[in-house]
């Protein structure tokens, strides 16, 4: 009896189910890859731009609120890896485009190779489609338990890896079920495809890092401090044993800063510097620069973060961290009722109650709120300046890790700037005393600016430089009628200082004028420097844009 003669493979075969599920999941992942990629490189430019986050994208036009799963992940540290080489990093979705293009190249390959039911062959489709499963899981779980956020681009890339894996699983059953070919693919064939598949990933990512743009340029190139403030406005966060320091103008109300604190915080360089809070919150209860709370309930918070700072019960780092989780529960509250924020700060953390509000607490706040005067900053939260130097605010999101690695570097070549001693950050006139411990809050005079009306009432357009704080102006002590410092808005307390028990001296002088009496002229755009405003105590009350996170 003669053997059966072993059998062979057409040339071409008819597509199997099992193939074309692969071929048209690698589609979809490809297209979802793609429009993740296309909204990154968008943010080379270095400016906001909308990002889509739909499972259709393309339909629905790109959302530039930046409050969409989409934002959160973009944005984050694991979109992208390299970051410290190249501005934002080489996204991973670009890498996912050449993998799933060499998936569907291969499942088109089979077919016309005649190797569907080559066991050998199929096998390296599975392999291949196992890939992006295990990048999807553990994607998959830093976006929704790390970041807490869902991204409808990333859920249709995690969908269209499991379907090749399943049509993968399908081709390879059905292949081992079958009579093995006469002529299985060799070992070396599939080694060629292994290289052929790692080109797909290699190329593109290659040509995208020699082609990032040089944005070496604007490191320190966004302004500086004069002055580095000293410790006693300050706040510090986490270990102070480094020699690198570093200011952070913050609101514990302020969506965008919630955001940068995640993202620095997951900087590995982050342990490299002394980081300390300068708070700046955007509420018109405490900030003559705002005409309307923009945050509302960021002053009776900010006081809680100083009080913290001086409590053995509380960290400044709790405090922070429960008003980054409850943000909008606490801004509708004090929306409505004024006194609700720091009603809900007194509740959480009952060892402030007595400290938030104080005079104290009150006096540290304003302190900083005239540092920030004095140095003419921009009124937009958050702001970052490492060794003086302030890191430019398209570097606070993608390309935090590029900037924060250079401004480091540069400050330890340069030499650490130490913090000022207390009284030395914020100007006083000649003839005032000096005290001792911190110091209260008097101002030099300044020489009337000489603005035309038309100029002085000029509100800066969307997209224009953000607004700097022009500085406050005192009468001239030199002249016929010098004035006493302003009267505060909390009540003095009796016999001095001595009335409050800790008060800072000269905390009665020391809270800012209410914006009712302040004039309604608008700082001028940072694109050129603010001069003094006349010779009574003013205080600018233009709006302030808070800076959002790209």
């Amino acid at each position: 009896m003669a053997a059966t003669p072993p059998q062979t493979e057409p040339a071409m075969q008819k597509p199997s189910p099992g193939t074309v599920i692969v071929a048209l999941a690698a589609l979809a992942g490809l297209f979802f890859a793609a429009f993740s990629t296309y909204d990154f490189v968008q943010h080379l430019d270095r400016q906001v731009h909308g990002i889509h986050c739909s499972f259709i994208p393309g339909l629905e036009e790109a959302d530039a609120s930046g409050s969409t799963g989409c934002h959160v992940t973009l944005m984050s540290p694991y979109s992208s890896v390299l970051r410290a080489s190249i501005w934002g990093g080489l996204p991973i979705s670009l890498p996912a485009m050449g993998v799933f293009a060499f998936l569907l190249f291969y499942a088109l390959a089979l077919p016309l190779l005649g190797r569907q039911r080559d066991e050998r062959a199929t096998l390296f489709l599975l392999l291949g489609t196992a890939v992006p499963v295990l990048t999807s899981l553990v994607m998959g779980y830093l976006s929704l338990v790390t970041l807490d956020a869902a991204c409808k681009l990333c859920i249709g890339i995690y969908t269209s890896s499991l379907a090749a894996f399943v049509g993968a699983i399908l081709l390879y059953r059905g292949a081992r079920r079958t009579e093995r070919p006469a002529d299985p693919v060799g070992w070396g064939r599939l080694g060629i495809a292994f290289a052929v598949g790692c080109l797909f990933v290699l190329i593109p990512a290659g040509v995208y890092a020699m082609g990032a743009p040089p944005f070496e340029r604007y490191i320190g190139e966004c302004g500086r401090l004069e002055t580095m403030p000293s410790e006693d406005l300050l706040v510090p966060l986490g270990p102070q044993a480094a020699t690198v320091n570093v200011v952070e103008v913050f609101d514990p109300l302020c969506p965008a800063c919630k955001g940068f604190e995640e993202r620095f915080g997951a900087q590995a360089a982050s342990a490299e510097v002394n980081r300390r809070v300068l708070l700046f919150p955007l509420d018109d209860e405490c900030n003559w620069m705002v005409d309307d709370a923009i945050h509302a309930g960021a002053c009776a918070i900010s006081e809680a973060v100083i009080c913290a700072d001086d409590s053995a019960a509380v960290s400044p780092e709790e405090v922070i961290a429960w008003a980054f989780e409850n943000q909008e529960t606490i801004r509708t509250g004090a929306e409505a009722d004024p006194d609700s924020a720091a009603q809900a700060a007194r509740q959480k953390f009952p060892a402030l109650a007595e400290c938030i509000g104080s005079p104290q607490a009150r006096a540290q706040l304003n302190n900083g709120l005239r540092f920030a005067v004095d140095n003419q900053m921009p009124i937009i939260t958050p702001q970052v300046f490492v060794n003086g130097l302030r890191m430019c605010d398209e570097d606070t999101d993608l390309g935090m890790d590029f900037a924060l690695r250079r401004l480091i570097d540069r400050a330890q070549a340069d030499g650490a700037r130490p913090w000022s001693e207390p009284g030395e950050s914020i100007a006083a006139p000649a003839t005032a005393p000096r005290r001792t411990g911190r110091p209260a809050i008097q101002l030099q005079p300044r020489r009337a600016a000489e603005r035309t009306p038309a100029e002085a009432a000029r509100a800066p357009a969307a997209g224009d430089d953000p607004e700097t704080v022009p500085a406050e102006t005192v009468p001239d002590p030199a002249g016929p009628a010098a004035a006493p410092p302003v009267a505060p808005t909390e009540p003095a307390p009796p016999e001095g200082d001595e009335g409050v028990p800790g008060a800072l001296p000269g905390a009665s002088a020391m809270t800012a004028p209410a914006p009712s009496a302040a004039p309604s002229a608008a700082p001028a755009p940072n694109s050129a420097a603010p001069s003094a405003a006349a010779s009574a105590m003013s205080a600018p009350t233009a709006p302030a844009a808070e800076e959002t996170a790209q």
